[in-house]
């Protein structure tokens, strides 16, 4: 096992030069970036740490099989940043960090592979507290707990509060209620037509809560299989992919993967509403929040209202909290979007803008009470 340390190294493994990796860390104000390698188990990882002013960065790790590494670079670094506005929204006292894994799951992920990335994340001495997400579970988080004691999101037989998708999926949902009670003076979803763009863990939680509610589900995914069970599930009826950003409906949820609110899809939307739990859905935040105003779209920003995951794996870490009380203040991302979207229209700026000055109001507050230490 080997840490990147030097600029040759990261070039290697970042498919990018150092100066350029220096430029992106500078543009996002990330603190540290650890590149990883392992040989024998063919791991290859990047840690993003961008903001520890409110504790120790905390984040999930996505494996995901990349077309490049420059861009799982571009994605660890996106991840953590947004990490850092959703918790410092949800009131958690704990930084933002992110990691991806490079390759692909069904092929390289077991055993070895996961205590190697967690013996990465123990040399950092608990500056980045790691969890699942994308092609991460409970279990996975199991083995790398063997060689690090800075992980969360344990199953419950070893004292864990479990995966964290419902609650993620739940935080989703308020906040989809209360973007529709901004637009419509009302937040019930019955009978409004709400496309879930991706049905894995949280999406399918998320249709669950959707259908009680008695709205008109439509889902899509690229894995049929999903699709099947999600259908024969719930009874949402399936949409083709390349259907999806024309479909007519009032609320889009992508809750898949991100940037998908960019110059190709956002001209085609028919809806009122976007409120979905994937992360980084604006491929450009300026151009694209102000787009989506334009065409009369409330955007609910996804570091705000997909927290609840973060919420529940941050009160196993802190050891304060029950499943009971991770719901409970997921409650409470209904509130905060409303209060968002009521300064984006009093200081006309996109909601995305907004709830970062939010994020970064809080982490400036409470970095002044450290100092006076």
């Amino acid at each position: 096992m080997q840490e990147l340390k030097d600029l040759d190294q990261a070039k290697a493994v970042a498919g990018s030069d150092g100066a350029a990796i220096f430029s992106q860390m500078t543009e996002m104000e990330h603190e540290q970036v650890v590149f990883c390698y392992d040989e024998p188990t063919g791991l290859k990882a990047i840690i993003g740490v961008h903001n520890t002013v409110l504790g120790p960065a905390l984040g999930g790790t996505r494996m995901w099989n990349y077309a490049n590494d420059s861009e799982a670079l571009t994605d660890v670094l996106r991840l953590s940043r947004g990490m850092t506005f959703k918790n410092a929204l949800a009131g958690l006292n704990i930084g933002g960090g992110k990691a991806v894994i490079i390759g692909d799951p069904k092929k390289l992920k077991n055993e070895a592979f996961l205590r190697r990335f967690g013996r990465f994340v123990e040399s950092l001495n608990g500056k980045y507290v790691t969890a699942e997400d994308v092609s991460m579970n409970t279990s996975d988080m199991v083995h790398i707990g063997v060689e690090t004691k800075h992980v969360t999101g344990l199953p419950e037989y070893m004292g864990g509060m479990g995966d964290p998708s419902p609650v993620t999926a739940y935080g989703t949902y308020a906040g989809m209620k209360a973007a529709a009670k901004r637009v419509y003076g009302k937040d019930e979803l019955e009978g409004k037509k709400v496309l879930v763009q991706g049905v894995g863990n949280v999406g399918e939680y998320l249709v669950n809560h959707l259908t009680k509610e008695n709205a008109k589900v439509y889902i899509s995914d690229i894995n049929q299989d999903r699709l099947d069970h999600v259908n024969k599930q719930y009874g949402a009826e399936i949409v083709d992919p390349k259907d999806v950003y024309s479909f007519d409906m009032d609320i889009y949820a992508p809750c898949a993967l991100g940037a998908t609110l960019n110059d190709d899809t956002i001209p085609q939307l028919k809806c009122q509403i976007v409120a979905g739990a994937a992360n980084n859905q604006l491929k450009d935040e300026k151009k694209h929040g102000a787009e989506l105003i334009d065409r009369g779209i409330v955007y609910a920003p996804d570091f705000l209202i997909n927290a609840g995951g973060v919420i529940n794996v941050y009160m196993e870490y802190a050891k304060m909290g029950t499943s009971k009380m991770a719901y409970e203040q997921s409650d409470k991302i209904y509130d905060t979007l409303l209060e968002a979207l009521d300064r984006a229209e009093k200081e006309k700026i996109t909601p995305q803008e907004a709830a970062m000055k939010m994020a970064l109001d809080r982490i400036e507050k409470i970095g002044k009470v450290k100092l006076s230490y």
